[in-house]
């Protein structure tokens, strides 16, 4: 078992999962406005799944996709973190950055704060030498909040294998950023 890591920001605690927060994360996963660019809303018990591998990897590994929590209200808004995708991507083996928030929090900036948080864990703390994110093509806010992470669009487009052929969210972006490129921000 690796040593936790827990982040904090201004307004965000970064922290491992606990058991109330199964109940609004599958509300969240139950979305349609949150997983527009996913090809389903979660049932109540894929959501708990999701959440269990969540917890136990960060168990594991000491990081991963974090429960986020706001410092004001002690409220937990969704999860921020760093994932090693299983799927076969043309880009495998990486180590992903992504979220996913509640609609409620959407536009507050908590994404790209609570995203900020995991690059620098990312790169100083876990020395990675490059982060990458993706999404569909159509998902803009999640781009934008790519763009403000200072990440760097890839060249072209790839078909996610685990999104059915045909359908519209198949084809996503690639957006990378290295360690090097990071440093040169001023982070």
């Amino acid at each position: 078992m690796a040593e936790l890591i827990e982040l904090e920001t201004g307004r965000l605690y970064l922290r491992q999962w606990k058991a109330s927060d199964r109940e609004p994360f599958a509300a969240l996963n139950a979305d349609p406005k949150v997983m527009a660019f996913f090809p389903a809303p979660l049932e109540r018990a894929a959501s708990d799944a999701m959440a269990e591998r969540c917890q136990a990897l960060i168990a594991e590994r000491g990081w991963g996709f974090w429960a986020v929590e706001t410092k004001e209200a002690r409220q937990f808004i969704g999860f921020v973190g760093l994932h090693t995708p299983m799927a076969e991507l043309p880009f495998a083996p990486c180590v992903e950055i992504g979220w996913r928030l509640g609609f409620s929090s959407w536009g507050q900036g908590f994404a790209t704060e609570a995203a900020g948080a995991a690059l620098r864990a990312g790169f100083e703390v876990l020395r990675l030498p490059e982060i990458v994110s993706f999404t569909a093509v159509r998902n803009l806010r999640s781009r934008a909040v790519m763009a403000r992470l200072g990440m760097l669009e890839a060249a072209g487009t790839f078909e996610h294998p685990a999104v059915p052929v045909g359908n519209p969210l198949r084809e996503h972006v690639l957006y990378r950023l290295s360690r090097e490129q990071w440093s040169g921000q001023g982070a």
